[in-house]
């Protein structure tokens, strides 16, 4: 595989650029990163699982946990370890490397809640999978916590760039999700970090959200890119539906920018085909959620995923691959 540059100096004139390239160049032009950075076989499949549903003291206008919006989820508490780790083996049997573990809280508290989600994440890490968790803002010490237990990755979207961010949420800023990002970096663990399209967002705020990813310090090992979820209740439920286009323009700017990230095809892909889908990988998605639940949305089943690796010739990834390999995302 030839060496892409990785760069941390991006700037928005060049990504905007990239962004507004003729659709099939751009592509083409992503495709070409794609190859020589990865192999374009492989596909890194995640499973997410809600181990705390609903009851968040958050603002966030797209999201159907928010205690404050009157939506259909049915709230309730923290899992029993024996239920989570009984999914997460029917996850990996169903051929996921990666499970993810989300709890709808604003920030972890160091309380009994925490040190159950300690115990959990030990033991979906000697099942032999990645962990992954997203429990909203952490201290440093909580991050370390968490490493020490066998923590892989931590999820902390920023959803927009940071001059849009105050109109879809206005109970935790755009630097309080920087901090945390920092707190995990600190401890070791893999960053996890996207963001959502379909908010009522122009291109720019796109751009700009890519332009804060790209040049970051070390760039996230994955980059989930999010269809917005259009769910009753929310103040989002009538937004417009993210036109398919705007998903592949904007997952071959991200392979372009971030070469050597995981990005990864999440929110959204419900709704594709499976040559929208396809069309996706072809643009530099290499990763995807699986299994019948995004948190509380619908999602593709394994089943239905399986089919559709088999017809397009892929093949999941393997777990902490690049670990084994001694690649260091910079």
């Amino acid at each position: 595989m030839q060496d892409v540059q990785i760069r941390h100096d991006w700037t928005i004139e060049e990504i905007k650029e990239i962004y507004n390239t003729p659709l099939l160049e751009l592509m083409y032009r992503a495709a070409t990163v794609h190859r020589q950075t990865q192999d374009t076989a492989e596909v890194q499949v995640c499973t997410l699982l809600s181990i705390k549903t609903g009851g968040c003291s958050e603002d966030c206008a797209y999201c159907p946990q928010a205690a404050r919006y009157n939506t259909d989820i049915n709230v309730h508490g923290l899992l029993k370890k024996e239920e989570v780790l009984a999914y997460a083996e029917k996850a990996r049997d169903a051929g996921s490397t990666r499970f993810c573990m989300g709890a709808a809280w604003r920030e972890v508290r160091d309380n009994r809640d925490f040190d159950r989600v300690l115990d959990m994440v030990k033991g979906v890490n000697e099942l032999g999978m990645e962990v992954c968790c997203t429990l909203g803002m952490l201290t440093e010490e909580q991050a370390q916590k968490l490493a020490d237990a066998g923590l892989h990755a931590y999820n902390h979207n920023l959803d927009t760039s940071s001059e849009y961010y105050e109109s879809i949420i206005t109970t935790r800023t755009y630097d309080d999700r920087l901090r945390t990002l920092d707190n995990v970096r600190k401890a070791g663990v893999s960053v996890c970090c996207g963001g959502i399209i379909g908010l009522g967002e122009s291109h720019e705020d796109r751009i700009g959200m890519l332009h804060t990813l790209s040049n970051m310090p070390k760039h996230p090992d994955s980059v989930p890119i999010n269809a917005l979820t259009r769910v009753k209740g929310t103040p989002m439920e009538n937004m417009p539906k993210v036109a398919f286009w705007d998903m592949v323009r904007m997952i071959a700017t991200t392979r372009i920018v971030i070469p050597r990230a995981m990005v990864r095809l999440s929110a959204g892909r419900a709704e594709m085909s499976l040559s929208e889908q396809a069309m996706c990988f072809m643009a530099g998605a290499n990763s995807i959620f699986t299994g019948e639940k995004l948190l509380t949305t619908d999602n593709p089943s394994f089943e239905e995923d399986h089919m559709m690796f088999e017809l397009l010739g892929l093949k999941p990834r393997e777990a902490f691959k690049d670990q084994e390999a001694g690649v260091h995302v910079h």
